[in-house]
């Protein structure tokens, strides 16, 4: 995987979850989440702004008996939806069945607890067990073109994959292509198509999802829910830089504006946006949430434009430009495994190959995410790229020290189809605790890095009162983008410039920032 047994020992340690102490046979010995309860501790009639509250949780089965062991992925948050506010909560496991989270009261009025049963212990384990296993559980397509004897043009589609692991190919014998990245090592595999050589691949796409589970598992998948009470009931923050600690909360909604405790963020302008970002060229990388940023910026920085680079808007790559702050602004997608829709082949590229190539500076933006189309692959796998992308950002700090570098965290995916009959499909794939267990990785990885920023919107995305999605609505984008510009320009529309100038031998005057 590219690390030492050291360090490997440390993220199966950071990354450790309970499992039950028996296996089960029914359902009805799972986690329920109708007859599992919360209550508050000590409830009082009201609070003041900045106590907590204590939850507990008490896990049961669909028998009602108290369960004995932990390994349940709860959620927890305080909202209200009228005043727009939400904060988020952390679940402490006990490993008996209990569980605990503290939750700040940082508003006044109304607060309604929420807390949900993503996942029982017992589907924990059987994500865990798919996630190593050789089992595909998403197919990819490549498509191949070329000329035959008689100059007419041939098209082929296959099926393709990734190649990692004790077992190797997904498919056995010689029965591939295989594109090997120079550079990273990564093995991408094609079938051979039955006409076309192999140097003919010519696009990517997403293709089916294959669930591994069986009845009983899929009808685990299916126990979710959420239970509900209402309870009644400032210092000052430093410029946000590099190397600041994430706590728990890292902030809070309120009237739908992200108040961090970790730093000092701001809302910003569309004329403020552009001055924060003058003279700057932005990277972004990953994923289509990283494409929300792009997309966000160009409906809001005064006078950017998009430049036609004849590339599929969804899939990138993009660019905007806006010549009087002289700024640029790039979006592409990291390289396969990736589930878009079809594209050119050559137009993904891996995250650590990308930043190899940007030479830095203090007019360089970095930011890249990298979690939500690998949670279809082994954790093993994602190991070994995110150190390729490590090793490549400490060259590049190495080499301009003053280029900014910030890794999105991953966010909750939510449900995109909230429809009983598709939960169990879905879950397997688009698991918020697989989605958490990488987020986990990325932050020990780099944990000791100095010059890397890690925006935090697992929080932000996990605790607002709106449904859960994978792409986050526009009210979450808007502050996740303020966040990344108060850490570009940490200074930025603080203060209002005024600038005096003549017109028609008179002395007039303006502001600015």
């Amino acid at each position: 995987m590219g690390i030492s047994d050291e360090e490997w020992g440390r993220l199966q340690k950071a990354i450790d979850w309970p499992i039950p102490d028996q296996e089960i046979s029914h359902l009805n010995q799972s986690t329920s989440p109708v007859h599992s309860t919360f209550s508050i501790v000590g409830l009082k009639e009201s609070y003041k702004v900045g106590e907590n509250i204590s939850v507990i949780i008490t896990a049961r089965d669909h028998n009602k008996n108290l369960k004995r062991y932990g390994g349940d992925f709860f959620k927890a948050k305080l909202f209200n939806a009228e005043l727009k506010a939400s904060v988020y909560g952390e679940v402490v496991d006990h490993r008996n069945g209990t569980y605990s989270v503290a939750l700040l009261l940082p508003w006044e009025g109304q607060a309604q607890v929420s807390v949900r049963l993503e996942h029982s212990s017992e589907v924990v384990q059987i994500l865990k067990k798919y996630r190593e296993s050789s089992f595909p559980r998403s197919h990819y397509n490549g498509y191949f073109e070329g000329l035959a004897l008689n100059k007419t043009t041939i098209h082929e589609v296959v099926e393709c994959n990734l190649k990692w692991g004790a077992d190797g190919s997904w498919m056995k014998g010689d029965c591939c292509c295989e594109y090997k990245d120079i550079r990273t090592g990564t093995v991408w595999q094609c079938e051979r198509p039955k006409e076309l050589s192999c140097d003919k691949l010519v696009h990517h796409s997403y293709e089916r999802l294959e669930s591994p589970l069986h009845i009983f598992e899929q009808q685990l998948f299916t126990n979710r829910d959420s239970n509900s009470g209402r309870s009644k009931h400032n210092g000052t923050l430093e410029k946000c830089r590099s190397g600041m600690t994430t706590p728990v909360p890292a902030g809070f909604y309120l009237n739908d504006v992200w108040k961090s405790f970790v730093c000092h963020t701001r809302q910003f302008s569309p004329a403020q946006m552009g001055n924060c970002l003058k003279n700057k060229i932005v990277y972004l990388m990953g994923d289509s949430t990283t494409r929300q940023w792009f997309e966000f910026l160009e409906r809001n920085v005064p006078g950017i434009k998009r430049m036609d680079l004849h590339t599929p808007p969804s899939g990138g790559p993009l660019m905007a430009v806006e010549l009087k702050y002289n700024i640029i602004i790039h979006w592409r997608p990291h390289g396969v495994p990736l589930r878009f829709s079809k594209m050119p082949i050559t137009d993904l590229h891996y995250i650590s190959n990308d930043i190899d190539e940007i030479a830095g500076g203090p007019h360089a933006v970095v930011v890249f995410t990298f979690f939500a189309h690998l949670v279809f692959h082994p954790i093993t796998f994602y190991v070994y790229e995110v150190a390729k992308i490590r090793q490549s950002v400490v060259a590049l700090l190495s080499r301009a020290p003053e280029t900014t570098v910030i890794i999105k965290s991953g966010n909750t995916a939510g449900q995109k189809v909230p429809l009983l009959t598709f939960q169990s499909y879905l879950n397997i794939f688009q698991s918020d605790w697989l989605m958490l267990q990488l987020d986990t990785v990325m932050r020990e990885m780099f944990r000791d890095i100095d010059g890397v920023i890690f925006l935090d919107v697992w929080q932000m995305t996990s605790c607002h009162y709106l449904r859960e999605h994978i792409h986050p609505r526009p009210v979450i984008i808007a502050n996740e983008v303020n966040m990344f510009l108060s850490y570009v320009s940490p200074s930025c529309g603080l203060f209002n410039w005024i600038l005096f100038h003549k017109e028609n031998g008179k002395l007039t005057w303006s502001r600015e920032g």
